[in-house]
């Protein structure tokens, strides 16, 4: 009977625990927020009601036991005023703090050395002063820390050193001066303190960074920037004795600056010429050895120029591999063919490289006649030739006009190579995100063109046809939806192309994961390395979140550390902030709103974790084209930047709606 009781008090006791443990509430942390939002001047929209719980208010996460607040996220809150002190420096467990795009002022609290777990900080453009904050030197797990666009001002302490995880470092567009201080975390992959005071020697061990990462400190110099003039500062000379005279006769046996360079060029030119002359010597020399030779010269011979050309002279050797030499497989086209060339006049044609992606390199190659071609030379195919003309037989098939036709393949031991049409507009990935590093640095628009929201729409929906294509009437997976696989003919028509299909069934090795591509990837492929039509789908969601927020989908993109796009976007539409999603070059045209949020409902719905609630590629089609579209005159949307001129040039329609900026799924 005691040993009865005993059990029942433990397992009374350990269901107290539990039950604790579920409905804690972090008092403590809830309390400092109240008196955070109760100070501090803010949007009508953060509405924290004090009898409920804190892990339930907008812009805070909790632990999994709810007993302590983890996240803080308020960006674009309409927050005002100072921070004051023991309210967010109370929050202990904190891991990241995001107060971003605000009008915070005053100095930053002293009390935030108490969030001693505090991986990443970004108070980005506020209004905030004073000097570098002391209180932040404390936090040694800090990864991320990105106090850009505010006021600071003030010299850079040598105790940044003491954040030995931090990743990336922002300080750019604040009055800092000063001399910069060493720093040495290996850690660091990304600075930017760009727009300040600074000046002196950048230290060596920042010298690794690009100059834009320095760029406007007028008094700042050295590696990455233009090397540092010392004229000021001249080594010292000894003045010569009265009782010596100037050795005038060892002077005058120096030879001049003139004359040095005289023979310098002069030996130049001497060796130009015995270049010239032996290379025309060679040509001679090979000259007589075609005419003395009757037979063609074999594939390798002719591929050691033209493709092979494309790139530096290792690709060279890689493209003249000895199975062509071997083997003499010819080229194999799909149906009647458009083409007329063979696998001779295809290696010694001009190539360039177009990009290197993760089951092979692209060529731009241009042949003798004119004709125009993209070359896909595969990596680390490992299966039979039987399995690779079986899978080639299929792909080839494919007509469809959202999808790039096949041409043709070549197939030996060593080579295997896809013959495809060219499209001169390039990817989507290009059109979305070229020159990057001038979107980083607030002009994104330099040297490109602004893609608006009809072009974005007409190139998603051609994809999604592109797509459910293959899915339908060829029965095949594409394994590979990304935005460099989605091609433009030419720059006035927005229709897209769907390249790079089915190829996955060719590599039986799972391939590396690859960031860029990881983050258009399934979750269930991430694990299984298997591609499926439900996995389509949600890398083809992926592709309209890009479409429709302008961001790559890898972590480094993104406004915070460890989020892919999907979750990103879920957390900022949870919290009401949906404008915040969408891309700005979008937000400057009028009457979409509608349109933007019915889109991103079906990305959503796309990028669902668990497959069988993702629908259909021919479901989603239906859905894009059932969107309530409305027009202007000349099928374009008005630019809010010139209000008497739409993005056309022409007169908009007088239909306007308020801004979107407050719109919720």
């Amino acid at each position: 009977m005691s040993v009865f009781t005993f059990s029942f008090s433990y397992a009374f006791l350990v269901t107290l625990v539990v039950i604790h443990r579920i409905t804690s509430e972090p008092t403590e942390d809830k309390q400092a927020l109240l008196s955070f939002i109760s100070t501090v001047r803010h949007a009508s929209r953060i509405q924290w009601n004090s009898s409920a719980s804190v892990c339930s208010w907008i812009g805070v996460t909790c632990d999994s036991t709810n007993s302590s607040v983890t996240y803080l996220r308020l960006p674009g809150a309409g927050l005002v005023g100072i921070i004051p002190p023991n309210t967010i420096g109370k929050l202990s467990q904190l891991r990241v703090l995001s107060l971003r795009s605000n009008g915070l002022t005053g100095e930053i609290p002293s009390d935030f050395s108490n969030l001693t777990l505090l991986r990443s900080l970004y108070l980005q453009n506020n209004r905030l002063s004073g000097e570098f904050p002391a209180s932040v030197s404390d936090l040694t797990r800090l990864a991320r820390l990105d106090l850009s666009n505010n006021n600071l001002s003030g010299s850079l302490p040598f105790s940044i050193n003491n954040l030995i995880q931090l990743a990336g470092l922002l300080l750019q567009n604040n009055d800092f001066s000063g001399e910069l201080p060493s720093i040495n975390q290996e850690s660091l992959v990304s600075i930017n303190i760009s727009n300040n005071k600074l000046n002196g020697s950048i230290p060596s061990s920042l010298s690794r960074f690009p100059a834009s990462a320095f760029a406007g400190n007028i008094n700042l110099c050295g590696k990455p920037l233009p090397p540092c003039n010392n004229a000021f500062f001249p080594p010292p000379s000894p003045a010569p004795s009265a009782l010596e005279s100037p050795p005038l006769q060892k002077s005058s046996k120096k030879l001049s600056k003139g004359a040095i360079i005289a023979i310098a060029v002069g030996s130049a030119l001497i060796l130009a010429l015995l270049l010239l002359f032996l290379l025309l010597c060679l040509r001679r020399k090979r000259k007589q050895q075609r005419k003395q030779s009757p037979k063609p010269a074999p594939p390798s011979a002719a591929a050691s120029r033209g493709i092979a050309e494309a790139g530096t002279s290792s690709s060279k050797d890689e493209l003249t591999g000895a199975s062509i030499d071997g083997e003499r497989n010819k080229l194999v086209f799909f149906g009647s063919g458009i083409y007329t060339f063979d696998l001779e006049d295809l290696l010694r044609a001009s190539a360039e490289v177009l990009g290197k992606g993760s089951v092979g390199t692209s060529y731009k190659a241009v042949l003798e006649e004119g004709t125009t071609v993209v070359v896909k030379r595969l990596k680390d195919v490992s299966v039979t030739k039987k399995e690779f003309e079986t899978t080639l037989e299929v792909l080839g098939k494919i007509n469809n006009e959202n999808v790039v036709p096949l041409r043709a393949f070549y197939y030996s031991k060593d080579e295997k190579l896809l013959v495809s049409d060219f499209m001169a507009a390039g990817s989507l990935s290009a059109l979305l995100h070229v020159s990057s590093i001038v979107c980083y640095l607030g002009s994104r628009g330099s040297g490109r063109t602004s893609l608006d929201w009809d072009h974005r729409m007409r190139i998603a929906l051609s994809a999604a046809k592109g797509v459910a294509h293959l899915h339908l009437a060829s029965n095949v997976v594409h394994g590979n939806i990304k935005s460099s696989n989605i091609l433009l003919r030419d720059a006035t028509n927005a229709d897209a192309f769907v390249s790079d299909y089915g190829l996955n069934t060719l590599f039986t090795k799972p391939s590396t994961p690859n960031h860029r591509v990881s983050g258009y990837r399934a979750p269930e492929v991430l694990e299984t390395r298997k591609v499926t039509f439900k996995s389509d789908v949600y890398s083809f969601g992926v592709l309209l979140l890009e479409l429709l927020t302008g961001k790559s989908p890898n972590h480094a993109s993104l406004g915070e550390e460890g989020i892919d796009l999907p979750r990103w976007v879920q957390s900022v539409v949870r919290e009401e902030w949906t404008a915040e999603v969408f891309d700005a070059e979008l937000m400057t045209y009028n009457n979409i709103e509608e349109e933007m949020v019915q889109l991103l409902q079906i990305a959503m719905a796309c990028v669902s974790t668990v497959p069988d609630q993702r629908p259909a590629m021919q479901e989603v089609v239906k859905m894009m084209e059932e969107m309530n579209r409305v027009e202007t005159d000349d099928g374009l949307r008005q630019s809010s930047d010139d209000p008497s001129k739409g993005s056309g040039g022409h007169t908009p329609p007088t239909e306007t709606r308020s801004s979107p900026r407050n719109v919720t799924p």
